[in-house]
Parts: C-alpha cells; sequence; structure tokens
C-alpha cells in the first residue's frame, strides 16, 4: 500500500475539487492519506507571494476555472458570499477533531463542503456564527479549536509541509515528490502506482 500527504486549505477551490475527485482519480489503487490541514497564508508569506486574488484577471480566471472544473467532473460548488475568507476558524476546528495533525475525511469533507456546497439559493458565509455552531455539533470536536494544542497543529503542519517543500494547495507529497493543483490527480495516480519516470530518488 502506498502512503501520501494531501496538504490542504479549506479556503481553497482547487483543494476542494481535488478532495472530492480523488476517490475517482485513485480508483484501484491501493494507498493511505494523510490529510492534514495547513495554512495557505502563512505558506506564501514564507515564499514572497500574495496569491492569485492580488492579481485581477488571474483571480477572474481562478473562479472561472473552478466552476469549469465543477461542472466538468460534475462535482457541486456554490461560491461563499466572500472569497477569500478567513480560513482560521475551520481549520482549527478540524484540527480540534484530531489528535496528531492528520484528519478523517469525514472531517475533511464535512468542512469542505460547508464551504462549497452550501445549502440555499443565496451565497453563504463560511464564517457565519450559526453555520459555524451547527458545523461543530456535527463534528464533535475532542478539544477546543481555540486552545493552545489545534493552533500547535496548525503551525505544526504549515511548517511541516513548508519544510517539504509544499509551495500550495491542493499539494501532495509522496516520498521526497511534491505534486501540486486539482490538474496533478493523474501524476499522483502514476506515482503511486510506481511509474519509472519519477525515479529511484522520489522513493525516500
Amino acid at each position: 500500500m502506498r502512503t501520501f500527504t494531501f496538504h490542504l486549505d479549506f479556503v481553497s477551490p482547487y483543494a476542494y475539487l481535488a478532495f472530492e475527485q480523488l476517490p475517482q482519480a485513485l480508483e484501484g489503487v491501493s494507498y493511505a492519506v494523510a490529510h492534514r490541514p495547513v495554512l495557505l497564508g502563512a505558506i506564501l508569506k514564507q515564499l514572497g507571494h500574495a496569491g492569485p486574488h492580488g492579481i485581477a484577471p488571474k483571480y477572474d480566471w481562478v473562479l472561472r476555472q473552478t466552476r469549469w472544473l465543477a461542472h466538468a467532473h460534475g462535482i457541486p460548488l456554490r461560491m461563499p458570499a466572500a472569497h477569500p475568507f478567513d480560513p482560521l476558524p475551520l481549520l482549527r476546528l478540524a484540527l480540534a477533531c484530531s489528535d496528531d495533525g492528520a484528519v478523517s475525511r469525514h472531517v475533511a469533507a464535512s468542512v469542505f463542503r460547508h464551504v462549497w456546497q452550501a445549502d440555499g439559493d443565496a451565497p453563504r458565509d463560511p464564517n457565519d456564527a450559526d453555520r459555524l455552531a451547527a458545523l461543530s455539533a456535527a463534528l464533535s470536536p475532542r478539544h477546543d479549536p481555540a486552545g493552545p494544542e489545534v493552533k500547535a497543529m496548525l503551525r505544526g503542519n504549515t511548517a511541516a509541509a513548508i519544510d517539504a517543500g509544499v509551495f500550495g494547495v491542493p499539494g501532495f507529497t509522496v516520498g521526497r515528490d511534491v505534486l501540486w493543483g486539482f490538474d496533478a490527480l493523474p501524476m499522483l495516480r502514476a506515482r503511486l502506482l510506481g511509474d519509472p519516470w519519477f525515479g529511484p530518488d522520489s522513493e525516500s
């Protein structure tokens, strides 16, 4: 069985799309995945990069391509009321359900869908107090989302991602290889299946 880490931030539509598409992309592959929430803003700051929202035409393209990818792959998508938004409350809530910095697929799915599959006709605020309370009740976190243990897990996940060479989300680390983006899913599949293109150095 191959193992890899999925570095994610709930603010990223591409991370959401990759999360939803992952089972189909890796169908037939024996694998184990660790879903690790990270703070994308901290990664970008470390790299001196403002993110796509800092370039208006690029950000317009991101929103358009996001909708197209959701349409093309049959993935439900409803944009939140504001984007980008502060992902910290959601990252900490997810990690409050963890003891080691990795969250279950159920937890990740619940938070992603809270953001990107909101019910109703109007866009919804992911950080609306009532909605957050309902999500927290559904997840029943083991730790206080505002507690020091949870904050330390998020810092640790983000620092480990940076140390591994992750520069954006969705980021996938397999051995020494770092793969990035929704469109890297076929490459991830090939890597997990041992495609010789990657070479022996990538196994470490």
